[in-house]
């Protein structure tokens, strides 16, 4: 009796250093290390540095470069970000659809949409020597090349619920993201801007002086000896600036899929059953949270989205800046850069939902000042930089919070999981349609106020619309998604609680596993 007592002490002192154990083995495993969070970080900045590259010289370049007609520039614009839109819950449902394989479900589309993105990206900045057919040679490039980004985008995207359990953990790689996201902005609008800024667009005065002068010829001439030199190099110098913009996607490509590992456990219960696309899709649109953070988002990327569109028109136009406004745009992006590791300190001292109140708001007086105070450099400079500060806000948080929606999700509806790409490819897809829609419309608008293409000059009522473009519209979208935001219930008490909740179902399904082990063993 005593000895059998004895051994029943034993057996459970060595039970519980063995749990223990078991219990640092799972947290050890949960956590990332600084090269894993680095080489997650790498993966995002292919979208950033194209996209921004895209983003602020792709109108001036069809307009000034390329000379395509305002009207069919604008149709373009429109056309490639619609596009662009509707791919990424295409894209998320193939996805869903995409069994898992040894390396993992989502790196394969990235693995393979990466060489016909780049050569499709490479082909968006070349002229083509054609009469007719350059609208459909832009629009063609132009979508493939957006459907091709977003079979690269959407998967690295959901990656963020499939490398770690831990939302500490995901909220780290995700600043580490947003980081080095913001530096391929930077990075994007240096290598677009500086090597294209060392190349003089050629411009033509006023078109009035040509028709007081009478002189077709004159026009003719100047068209075909002091232009034609430096729009050739204007040209090359795009395309110079596409083909290192191409090789750094290719490296940041190599690097992610080398140092992440996807876990198929890591957004998984144990308890989990699959659910199909469409059920999915119905539960995550009656999802409240969900709906209201991408309602607030919205009308913040739209702002954001009209300014980085037609700054440098204004710049170049309306405040006569035109030989500096890519080290503008360099501020702007620098500005942001620097102050990602501030928002995210804040975000977790303060809460998210006070950071998108006072960091989104920030850009406001700013936006107003440089319209008010007009053609000064240096105060240009300073908005500059305020704006920088906004710009890392509304690129942190949006990413840091929808892993909170989607915990929240799982705690209402625990039997359906692999819906996290439903999630960020639907944000992503609201996002780019009304973008595309604005800068649409804002392309066209400039046509209709009477744009000059290749002018020295714009009429002053192109420069009013623009003045219009990136600081009235702007700061009324983001009043707008200020109020939306009042709406968004997760603050930081109930994200504390759906953290507890969720970790204690995890525990609970792996206690239940590893109590069945136990009974196996002890029956074996």
């Amino acid at each position: 009796m005593a000895g059998g007592g004895g051994a029943e002490r034993a057996g459970a002192g060595g039970l519980l250093p063995t749990a223990l154990r078991q219990h640092r083995r799972r947290e050890s495993r949960e956590r990332l290390s600084v090269c894993s969070k680095l080489c997650y970080a790498v993966g995002g900045a292919p979208y950033q540095i194209t996209g921004c590259a895209l983003g602020f010289f792709l109108q001036i370049y069809l307009l000034d470069v390329a000379q395509v007609d305002a009207f069919y520039a604008s149709i373009i614009l429109f056309a490639g970000r619609v596009w662009d839109a509707i791919t990424d819950p295409m894209v998320g449902f193939f996805i869903s659809k995409t069994p898992w394989t040894r390396f993992g479900r989502l790196m394969p589309w990235i693995m393979f949409s990466t060489p016909f993105a780049i050569i499709s990206y490479f082909l968006i900045w070349f002229v083509p020597d054609i009469s007719t057919g350059q609208v459909m040679w832009y629009l063609v490039f132009y979508c493939a090349f957006q459907t091709l980004v977003t079979c690269f985008h959407v998967p690295y995207s959901a990656l963020t619920m499939f490398i770690s359990r831990e939302q500490s953990e995901r909220d780290s790689a995700t600043a580490y993201r947003m980081t080095v996201e913001v530096l391929g902005t930077v990075l994007g609008t240096a290598i677009q801007g500086q090597i294209v800024g060392k190349v003089d667009t050629p411009c033509i005065e006023s078109p009035f002086f040509f028709s007081l002068t009478n002189s077709s010829v004159a026009m003719e001439e100047l068209n075909m000896t002091h232009d034609t030199e430096s729009l050739r190099d204007t040209r090359n110098a795009y395309m110079i600036a596409a083909g290192v913009i191409v090789g750094l996607y290719v490296l940041c490509a190599v690097i992610l899929v080398l140092g992440v590992k996807e876990k198929r456990e890591s957004s998984e219960l144990q308890s989990d059953e699959p659910v199909s696309f469409l059920q999915g899709l119905k539960l995550v649109m009656n999802h409240g949270p969900y709906i209201k953070l991408i309602a607030g988002f919205l009308f913040t990327q739209l702002a954001f989205m009209l300014l980085e569109g037609n700054f440098a028109l204004f710049c170049t136009y309306t405040l006569g800046f035109r030989n500096e406004f890519q080290n503008i745009l360099l501020a702007i992006m620098l500005s942001a850069t620097l102050t990602i590791p501030f928002w995210q300190w804040f975000l977790t001292r303060f809460g998210k939902k006070t950071a998108v109140y006072i960091g989104i708001t920030s850009a406001i007086p700013f936006l107003i000042v440089v319209v008010v105070v007009g053609s000064n450099l240096f105060v240009t400079y300073v908005v500059a930089v305020a704006a920088g500060i906004s710009v890392a806000a509304a690129f942190l948080l949006p990413w840091s919070m929808l892993p909170d929606v989607v915990d929240d999700f799982k705690l209402q509806h625990p039997s359906s999981h692999g819906h996290e790409a439903i999630f960020f490819s639907f944000y992503v897809f609201f996002t780019k349609f009304t973008a595309g829609v604005s800068l649409g419309i804002s392309t066209l608008s400039l046509d209709f106020a009477g744009y000059q293409t290749r002018g020295c000059s714009q009429p002053d009522q192109v420069n009013f619309t623009l003045k219009m473009l990136v600081s009235a519209v702007p700061v009324g979208l983001i009043l707008l998604s200020l109020l939306l935001f009042k709406l968004y219930p997760i603050d930081e008490e109930k994200r504390k609680k759906n953290k507890k909740a969720l970790q204690d179902l995890r525990e609970e399904s792996n206690s239940s596993s590893e109590s069945d082990n136990t009974e196996l063993a002890s029956i074996v």
